[in-house]
């Protein structure tokens, strides 16, 4: 159910708390201090969790993995080997030097096959980790109260549900091979440096700690800009989504330059972030080389001086700086991929965030299933607030008979869709009992209990799709004979038929191709083919002409029969025929009656007819409230309006 301003303020976006600063060092332009990632190790093994199912085919990467490993590690011994075949001019051995060049290709021939193959596994290991992880999201999405989404810009949940998991199956696919393949590598060449000369490998291991403490001070940095750039990569998805949302009414009031200045703001703070992430995670490269290089001439000076003294061969030396590249390499490797993960882990805080969130409070133990038909609806005493120190409600308390209408009448604010929204359990009441058909709806099963109502809003809302799909949306396994005839019953079918493909017109988002007053008149097809116990019509005529009205009024009243309904509305004159009328002003029910009590009764519900219809009105329908025969003429329904001088007649 779409959120009436009557019962909350505006929507606020999450702000990620990071400094960025301006060229030259300018004063921050966000707002507080830039946050550390909450919990990287944690985050980290919680990620882990969704390759779980996947141990098998992780194990026969890591095989692949040991495998190429070992085919690297024997290159550099044969390349050793090799050059100490040649003994001098005349004195080479040439059996043995292509017998070791044979195996040298072999080797490496191996090396990159298996490198394929267990990248080529490891895609599919973090793509299906990944989808797992976005339909655990996904789903939860749809287990968490309205009262999450009120709070939070829809771009921006949208951005953990594309970019966060897009980063998360990034880092996944790219980091996990990595260092699986690295850590091989770095102990299997530890092993051989050692093997080969044990002071020599002293020399190699001097830049070891310099790595390490390099790694270290750039990724902390990094962690922090990566988790800010995706925090501003939400707020600008969010932005994005309200403007391309609300772009007839951004140029209506000539927002354009205001909201594209906005959109700049927002795009300049990404940037700043990203090439603040970037120059970081860049710098990290170019200064391990600087050490390596270090590593490697070290290595040269102390093998060259144990080869004069005939402790080493040329050919040990050789194959030692191999092996020092590449136990080296992966150290270099692994501190750079480490970024990617930083990144990945970012979204993938973000992503646990909403996992975490409480989601609606499940069923009671025994909860029993709403059967269908028609039913009773009490209030007792309900007090209600969004905020709990702020109430909407205070000590409600009405009753709506089986088969009746009750419409809900008051200014904005006074909490005529909170009512609405207590019905279908969207909030729990702070206080008192909501019972329908003498059953406390906390009894019944949440599913059960919202399926019994059918709702019409003022905003309708249409699937991309099919008119057939939207009109079945709410039951699906309807018949076609079904689903004609509901579209005929509320007048839909008329214009269906009209259009090139009929009821197989395809729509777009939000049905843009039809008019208000047709896509209005679809959703009330789609509540009549689902068959609802209880209606619901929260302001269903408020933005369409009056003669449109007319139509979609005469299809609201096949619907209502027999049905429990509640109606919202500021026209007073739509809910003349109303069974009973609330007038709701600051949390209570101001007065309640029918459309000629409370006219006779000349309180709020007057003023308020006055203010619609002029004084002259309403002394007028107050004169024939009284007479006795013309309330006699009072139906139950609803009332439509003349399209011409706004009278209400009674249908």
């Amino acid at each position: 159910m779409s959120q009436a301003s009557d019962s909350r303020g505006s929507r606020q976006g999450a702000e990620p708390a990071v400094a960025v600063r301006g060229p030259g060092g300018a004063g921050p332009r966000g707002r507080g201090p830039v946050q550390k990632p909450k919990a990287f190790g944690a985050t980290v093994r919680r990620l882990l969790t969704y390759l779980r199912a996947e141990r098998r085919w992780l194990a026969i990467v890591f095989a692949f993995t040991l495998a190429g490993a070992g085919a690297a590690l024997l290159g550099p011994y044969l390349i050793g080997l090799a050059i100490d075949a040649m003994d001098g001019a005349g004195q080479v051995r040439f059996g043995a030097l292509r017998t070791l060049i044979f195996l040298l290709a072999v080797a490496y021939a191996m090396d990159a096959s298996l490198s394929f193959v267990q990248s080529w596994l490891m895609a599919g290991v973090s793509q299906r980790a990944v989808r797992q992880l976005r339909s655990a999201l996904f789903g939860k999405l749809h287990g968490l109260p309205l009262s999450y989404f009120d709070t939070r810009r829809h771009g921006e949940i949208m951005s953990r549900l594309s970019n966060d998991i897009d980063n998360v199956s990034t880092s996944l696919s790219q980091t996990v091979v990595q260092l699986m393949a690295g850590g091989v590598a770095i102990i299997g060449s530890l092993i051989m440096m050692i093997v080969l000369s044990p002071l020599l490998t002293l020399a190699g291991l001097v830049t070891v700690p310099l790595v390490y403490l390099l790694a270290r001070v750039v990724t902390r940095r990094t962690g922090k800009l990566f988790k800010a750039q995706q925090a501003y990569l939400g707020r600008l998805n969010g932005q994005i989504e309200e403007s391309v949302t609300g772009l007839s009414l951004v140029k209506a009031f000539g927002r354009e330059r205001r909201t594209v200045a906005e959109f700049d703001a927002v795009n300049r703070n990404l940037s700043e972030i990203g090439i603040q992430a970037q120059i970081w995670s860049g710098l990290l490269m170019p200064l391990l080389s600087v050490i390596n290089n270090i590593g490697f001439a070290t290595v040269a000076v102390v093998g060259s001086v144990l080869a004069v003294k005939g402790h080493i061969t040329v050919g040990v030396i050789a194959s030692f700086l191999s092996y020092s590249r590449q136990f080296a390499r992966p150290l270099n490797d692994i501190a750079n991929v480490y970024n990617v993960l930083q990144s990945g882990v970012a979204g993938a805080e973000r992503v646990f965030e909403v996992l975490d969130e409480a989601e609606e409070e499940p069923d009671r133990t025994g909860a029993a299933r709403l059967s269908a038909g028609a039913m009773d609806v009490v209030f007792e005493n309900v007090s209600f607030g969004y905020d709990p120190v702020r109430p909407i409600l205070r000590d409600v308390s009405f009753e709506a008979e089986a088969g009746t209408s009750v419409a809900l009448v008051g200014p904005t604010g006074a909490g005529k869709t909170t009512i609405v929204q207590l019905l279908n359990r969207f909030y729990d009441v702070t206080e008192g009992t909501i019972r329908i058909a003498g059953r406390d709806i906390r009894d019944y099963e949440r599913g059960s209990l919202r399926s019994a109502f059918g709702v019409v809003l003022q905003d309708t809302y249409l699937f991309s799709g099919t008119i057939r799909d939207n009109i079945k949306y709410g039951n699906p396994d309807a018949s076609e004979e079904a689903m004609i005839e509901a579209a005929r019953l509320v007048g839909a079918d008329s214009f269906i038929r009209r259009l090139p493909k009929r009821y197989d017109t395809q729509l777009t988002e939000n049905g843009g191709s039809l008019s208000q007053g047709q896509k209005q008149l679809l959703a009330i097809a789609r509540v009549m083919l689902a068959q609802p116990s209880i209606l619901i019509l929260d302001e269903a005529t408020s933005s369409i002409d009056t003669r449109t009205e007319l139509q979609i009024q005469e299809a609201l009243l096949t619907v209502m029969k027999g049905r429990t309904s509640f109606v919202i509305a500021h026209r007073l004159n739509t809910i003349r025929g109303a069974d009973q009328i609330l007038v709701i002003m600051e949390g209570g029910i101001a007065e309640r009656g029918t459309h000629e009590e409370l006219m006779a009764r000349r309180g709020a519900y007057y003023r308020m007819f006055e203010s619609q219809f002029g004084s002259g009105a309403a002394l007028g329908v107050a004169a024939s409230s009284s007479d006795p025969d013309a309330a006699a003429d009072r139906d139950s329904g609803i009332t439509t309006s003349d399209p011409d001088t706004g009278a209400g007649s009674h249908t």
